[in-house]
């Protein structure tokens, strides 16, 4: 079991926590449609990276 060397302080444990926070992610274009997605995440078309990589209801 790990056991703690040194207390963290309340500074360094508000940095560990600061992604907590954030409001807005961030977004990204995608190349082929033009749609915007959060980044590293498929597009609502199925396109991630200029790729088709999902079939979705309109392809069928």
């Amino acid at each position: 079991m790990a056991v703690q060397h040194n207390k963290k302080s309340p500074a360094r444990r508000g940095m560990h926590r600061s992604h907590d926070f954030l409001q807005n992610p961030p977004l990204a274009v995608e190349s082929t449609t033009g749609e915007v997605h959060r980044r590293h995440h498929v597009s609502p078309t199925g396109f991630y990276r200029g790729r088709k990589v999902l079939r979705t209801k309109s392809d069928e």
